[in-house]
């Protein structure tokens, strides 16, 4: 039985999702734990509930929908596209101590038109809110995390750099420090001894005199080969650090990496500017651009109030399975998220999906929505 009660709101939520032609699905509390410590990124893999079977699989009590909403389309061998709404408990640790409350949502899988179905789960997002709080002005943060990695690739960054970047957006100190790093390499702090020796003999550009260096002094030591990483897999790593060590960013390319992070505008202004920092920067990324102002495009279509919408360029959310969008969204004069959400391309095939299936979808959470619709005179 549940340990706290389902808002007053929730069978009219219900009803919106019925209206916007979704399927209510439902997922086990019980989930395997490895998705989401492979996938879901180190802020939600921190905050878990973890457990086990009688057999030592790894299991967690179930700590957001999207990951499980996924496999069970999977599992069912669902057909595509398909729109799934759930509404449930999640438990994951938040510093305010609600260790279990309501989130609700909805999974848009397998709809082709990329800038469409971002709009639409913008959209219905906002709908969903202003239902229930009529009045009340929203706040938007939209982001973009595939015009950030064109962005850092254009850069001409080494894949390694790009990786680090691309792992760190939405958190504006790590990117900070990632930056610092590039202007100045010596402050990376990578190299060890041990990597100091192997540079000093001169084998470090050598791969195959630096795999046998490798496994004699694995061998030496008594580290077990079997135990770990191999020889190769060490020195390919050792090579990518020195790498990552050694590559410096000039001060023209760092000023053009800050000058995009600091973007931050009504989105309605955000197409023109973006272009205009692609042709003064003399960054090829048209691509991404072209996406980006199909979105916008496409959102304007849906009736959804865009003046209230923001962009900001080194905006993210926590989660490592995001590829594009990212928003999310508060009430104006209220410091706390309601609903979030964005696009997760990749997520479906990680999770054994035989073909790739792009995907985007948003949550609801249940327990600040009741609380603002408290604070404001009553339930709708």
């Amino acid at each position: 039985m549940p340990l706290i009660n389902l808002p007053a709101f929730a069978a009219d939520l219900l009803a919106d999702f019925e209206r916007l032609k979704t399927l209510r699905v439902d997922t086990p509390v019980i989930q395997p734990a490895e998705p989401f410590l492979d996938m879901a990124g180190e802020d939600l893999r921190r905050r878990i509930f973890m457990t086990e079977s009688e057999t030592g699989e790894s299991l967690c009590l179930r700590p957001e929908f999207t990951i499980p909403v996924c496999l069970r389309h999977i599992e069912t061998a669902t057909g595509t596209p398909q729109r799934y709404a759930y509404l449930g408990e999640v438990f994951r640790q938040r510093r305010d101590g609600s260790n279990e409350f309501y989130q609700a949502g909805i999974e848009d899988l397998g709809d082709q038109d990329t800038a469409g179905a971002d709009a639409r789960a913008i959209g219905d997002a906002m709908l969903v809110v202003t239902s229930r709080l009529p009045g009340r002005r929203l706040r938007v943060t939209l982001g973009d995390q595939s015009v950030f990695e064109a962005v850092v690739a254009a850069c001409g960054l080494p894949a390694g750099w790009q990786k680090r970047l691309i792992h760190a957006f939405g958190d504006q100190k790590q990117l900070q420090r990632l930056l610092a790093e590039l202007a100045d390499p010596k402050s990376s702090g990578v190299f060890g001894p041990e990597v100091e020796r192997l540079a000093g003999m001169g084998i470090l550009d050598d791969e195959e005199r630096l795999i046998t260096e490798i496994a004699e002094t694995m061998e030496a030591t008594g580290y077990s080969t079997n135990a770990s990483r191999s020889p190769g897999d060490i020195a390919r790593r050792l090579k990518e650090k020195m790498e990552l060590a050694t590559t410096r960013l000039d001060k023209a390319a760092l000023a053009i990496m800050r000058e995009f992070l600091a973007l931050d505008l009504p989105l309605a202004d955000a197409p023109d500017a973006l272009h205009q920092f692609a042709t003064g920067s003399g960054l090829k990324i048209g691509d991404a651009l072209a996406l980006f102002d199909a979105r916008v495009a496409a959102l304007s279509k849906t009736g959804a109030d865009v003046d209230v919408i923001r962009y900001r360029a080194a905006f993210g959310r926590p989660l490592d399975y995001y590829t594009g969008l990212v928003f999310e969204i508060e009430l104006e004069e209220i410091p706390a998220v309601l609903a979030g959400g964005g696009r997760f391309d990749r997520l479906l095939t990680l999770l054994g999906a035989r073909e790739h299936i792009p995907a985007v979808g948003f949550s609801l959470w249940l327990d600040r929505i009741e609380r603002a619709i408290a604070a404001a005179g009553g339930a709708k």
